[in-house]
């Protein structure tokens, strides 16, 4: 289900990160805060740090998504920063499975991530998995709200 990412598979995890969220980039016009206008340098950067791993999400041998896994190992919270599923493979239980399964590799508590308020299926998603929102919400445009949750 799940494939740990390296160095050579980046690009690729860059790519599929735009092309996953560009309708969302489209819908809210968050230019500073969505991972469709992350460079790819950014995302180097980010798989370079030593408490970052990404994973592709798999279904028999397809790719279907890929997740950030942020882990200090410093007793602050693991953090799923960003999850997604390409277009043609949601709602299907894959990012919920994922979930289950990084669980399974990081243990069940003292997880935190955020989503967009206004996507009312990501929100059902995370507090199906037991997330319970913190109380903070980030207005980041007259469109959308960034809202936090924990586990």
């Amino acid at each position: 289900m799940l494939r740990k990412a390296t160095r050579e598979d980046i690009q690729t995890i860059w790519k599929m990160q735009v092309e996953a969220f560009t309708d969302l980039l489209d819908k809210y016009q968050d230019y500073g805060t969505s991972p469709a206008n992350e460079s790819l340098e950014k995302i180097i950067a980010k798989y370079e740090q030593p408490w970052t791993t990404y994973y592709y999400i798999m279904s028999d041998d397809i790719v279907v998504g890929a997740v950030r896994i942020v882990n200090k190992n410093d007793g602050s919270r693991k953090r799923i920063s960003p999850i997604w599923i390409m277009a043609e493979f949601r709602n299907k239980g894959y990012a919920q499975q994922a979930m289950i399964e990084l669980e399974k590799i990081y243990g069940s508590d003292n997880w935190c991530l955020d989503t967009i308020l206004q996507e009312t299926g990501n929100l059902h998603l995370y507090e199906k998995m037991g997330y319970v929102r913190t109380g903070v919400v980030e207005h980041i445009n007259e469109k959308m709200d960034i809202v936090f949750y924990e586990k």
